[in-house]
């Protein structure tokens, strides 16, 4: 059979299956040729280097998980929101180990400026319109969110909750019903024109 002709997209599409199968430091140039079945400066028409090869990986990984957000949380609103949009990312980890690699790692700006990449933050943004929280603050329960979902998942696939009961997914489940409890009862931003006293 005749080897497809190399484009950017397939070099990326290579790249993502190799972290899939063999963790995103297994991702480089030269591996991905010799999967490919050509030398490694033949990439370089393709990919500038190893750097935007694995910014390649990133935006595929994130337009994969924008999808299925998009799809998770469609239609709902406040748990049930939360909850699709935090098991989205669980999915996505367990299934797509390396791709989410690739979204634990600083990004270039092509990759935080794509449409996948404002697609997420509006999804999550709609998700957090189910909550009473002020739109200033919702850069800081985003982060919050991020930390807590993304914090579990590494524990979880470094296989620190697998020595002790109960099992991983009771405690996530624990989490995001507390997650839902503090968007509920987020506290009011601090006076920032709060006078100070007098010594």
């Amino acid at each position: 059979m005749a080897r497809a002709p190399l484009t950017p997209d397939t070099v990326i599409a290579e790249a993502a299956a190799l972290a899939d199968e063999s963790g995103l430091d297994a991702v480089t140039l030269s591996a991905v040729a010799r999967r490919l079945g050509v030398r490694t400066p033949s990439l370089y028409s393709h990919v500038r280097d190893h750097a935007a090869l694995l910014d390649g990986v990133s935006a595929v990984a994130l337009a994969d998980l924008t999808a299925r957000v998009a799809e998770a949380v469609a239609g709902r609103s406040g748990l049930p929101a939360l909850d699709g949009l935090a098991r989205a990312h669980r999915s996505f980890a367990r299934e797509a180990p390396g791709r989410w690699q690739a979204l634990q790692r600083r990004a270039g700006p092509s990759v935080v400026t794509s449409d996948a990449a404002l697609s997420i933050v509006a999804l999550t943004d709609a998700v957090l319109r189910g909550y009473d929280i002020p739109p200033g603050e919702r850069v800081h329960v985003t982060r919050l969110l991020g930390s807590t979902i993304n914090g579990y998942l590494t524990l979880e696939r470094i296989g620190s909750f697998d020595h002790s009961e109960p099992a991983p997914d009771d405690s996530w489940d624990r989490a995001i019903v507390a997650l839902d409890a503090l968007l509920r009862a987020w506290p009011a931003a601090p006076d920032q024109a709060a006078p100070t006293e007098n010594p």
